[in-house]
């Protein structure tokens, strides 16, 4: 993988990509707690402020080690975090990750998430020269569903995810995808 001091914040027309601070804590523990917000994810919450703070440190410490990309979204005009999304679970030879993301749902169905995967696979594809993103959600997730549908991602019906039953898998090749330099 290139070396993650290669991190790179990104901007788009509304967003700005940056990695986690201490301060993002707040939110942190609320997208990985919220009942709502994980309805269909099964992952380890972060219900105080120390489990948050300690998945922050493991976050950017990950990033450190080359293991993960990963970026706080927030508005430009607004510099608090409303969600994150992130590359990670990279291949031996670096060639295919997995894509990851979440929002506050009091900022879905404006576009925000779209706006973000499109710079982040723009950066996987030109940057870190991936040949393949995949990403798991659950069969149920419509949204995600369709936000997927909408960047190109096809669903790969000949794959299972053995660590959850619930879950289809998503796939975008480079060649399948209108990276914009």
């Amino acid at each position: 993988m290139n070396s993650i001091n290669n991190f790179q914040e990104l901007e788009t027309n509304r967003l700005h990509l940056r990695r986690l601070e201490e301060t993002d804590w707040p939110m942190i523990r609320y997208l990985r707690s919220d009942k709502e917000v994980n309805k269909f994810v099964n992952r380890q919450p972060a219900e105080t402020k120390e489990k948050a703070l300690a998945f922050i440190a493991k976050t950017n410490n990950d990033i450190n080690n080359g293991q993960l990309y990963q970026w706080c979204i927030s508005l430009k005009n607004i510099p608090e975090m409303i969600g994150n999304i992130c590359l990670w679970n990279f291949s031996q030879d670096y060639k295919t990750a997995e894509m990851g993301y979440d929002l506050s749902p009091k900022f879905q169905g404006r576009g925000i998430m779209d706006e973000a995967m499109k710079a982040v696979l723009n950066f996987g594809f030109i940057q870190l020269k991936l040949d393949l993103i995949e990403a798991f959600t659950n069969k149920q997730n419509l949204s995600s569903k369709k936000l997927l549908l909408r960047n190109n991602f096809k669903w790969n019906t000949s794959r299972n995810d053995p660590d959850d039953p619930g879950n289809l898998i998503y796939e975008i090749y480079k060649e399948n995808y209108p990276c914009n330099p």
